[in-house]
């Protein structure tokens, strides 16, 4: 008999728009733990439609079968179940599934172990990053007002004496010291901001606008969604952050770069129930060595003889800002930086 619970129901239209905001994948089953809608995320997982999935049971998908048939029984007397360690029937790919009671049946969100992975990578990248960003905020307080009184002195003992060997000690100690103060303001990129004015941008026109074609006979193609609306992000510190990834193409000796952008339905940010817009920019220049890929984003990493290492931690400073962020995809021979972020709409004046 199929199973009843005590939750109250909702209607067919609330269902629908529930499962569809849902940013993971979602399956909803009846009373004998068959499948009675999914969303799109779902759908993708799968590869195919809600339409073959209709009416096929858990454990059509997910071994061990025995396993999934004694969680749905107790899932079905009120128990919500997490139970990782699933393999896909079809793909064999690690699944972990969170099963929860529902009005006459199972709600079912599917998370593969790969996203799990990621998405704990992202944490601890998260983590760092906020540990650097106050590092930077009392270097400001702790290094910056020195250094503009030594910088002072310097220029006042260059300009008034009229002994040359202390006019070029002195000019080149206020150039040592406006070297330092350039690095110090490069780290401090990483420092939170108190406030992130968010305008809505056309990000198309802003790539075009700071990846100009380059001399050296570098191709640049651009596969652009026309589709996508405009983006709620800062844009100067977005731009600083294209920037970024621009420069380490051409400086990596690219030959061939590409931008992208698109919707990406499978993707899930924390905090964020709506959609996520991707860019990627791909190039073929020199592979990121497989011993700084783990690194890559933390600051004064690089692969470069005159690199700071601070360009790619100050991408991932942005991304955070935003609400987004960046990840690396590095095979055969060609290097990916994939950004991914929410996509937000303008507030109205009343909202604001």
């Amino acid at each position: 008999m199929p199973h009843e619970s005590a939750h109250s129901p909702l209607t067919l239209d609330q269902m629908e728009l529930a499962i569809a905001s849902m940013p993971l994948s979602t399956l909803i089953l009846d009373g004998w733990g068959k499948i009675t809608n999914v969303n799109s995320l779902a759908e993708e997982q799968f590869g195919t439609s809600a339409r073959r999935l209709f009416g096929k049971h858990l454990s059509s998908f997910f071994q061990p079968v025995s396993e999934i048939n004694d969680v749905l029984e107790r899932v079905f007397e009120g128990e919500t179940v997490t139970l990782d360690g699933l393999s896909h029937t079809h793909t064999h790919i690690p699944y972990t599934l969170h099963l929860g009671p529902r009005s006459g049946g199972v709600v079912v969100l599917m998370v593969p172990e790969g996203n799990r992975a990621e998405a704990e990578k992202q944490t601890k990248r998260q983590d760092l990053a906020e540990a650097v960003a106050r590092i930077a905020l009392e270097m400001a307080h702790e290094v910056k007002n020195p250094l503009a009184s030594l910088r002072g002195a310097s220029q006042w003992l260059a300009e008034s004496s009229k002994d040359d060997e202390v006019k070029e000690i002195s000019t080149h100690m206020m150039a040592e010291v406006d070297r330092i103060k350039e690095r110090i303001d490069s780290f401090l990129q990483l420092g939170p901001r108190a406030d992130i004015a968010m305008e809505p941008i056309n990000i198309h026109a802003l790539l075009d606008d700071v990846c100009r074609q380059p001399d050296g006979g570098v191709q640049v193609h651009r596969v652009y969604d026309p589709s996508l609306p405009n983006l709620m992000v800062h844009e100067a510190r977005l731009r600083q952050a294209i920037e970024n990834l621009w420069s380490n193409a051409l400086e990596a000796g690219s030959t061939h770069i590409e931008w992208q952008t698109r919707m990406a339905p499978m993707v899930a940010l924390p905090g964020h129930q709506g959609q996520v817009v991707e860019l990627k920019i791909t190039s073929d220049g020199t592979p990121i060595p497989d011993s700084l890929i783990e690194h890559l984003f933390q600051p004064f990493v690089t692969g470069k003889e005159r690199g700071s290492g601070l360009g790619l931690a100050i991408v991932q400073r942005v991304m955070q800002e935003h609400g987004g962020r960046v990840k690396l995809a590095s095979a055969q021979g060609r290097t990916t930086f994939v950004l991914h972020f929410p996509l937000k709409v303008e507030k109205s004046e009343e909202q604001r």
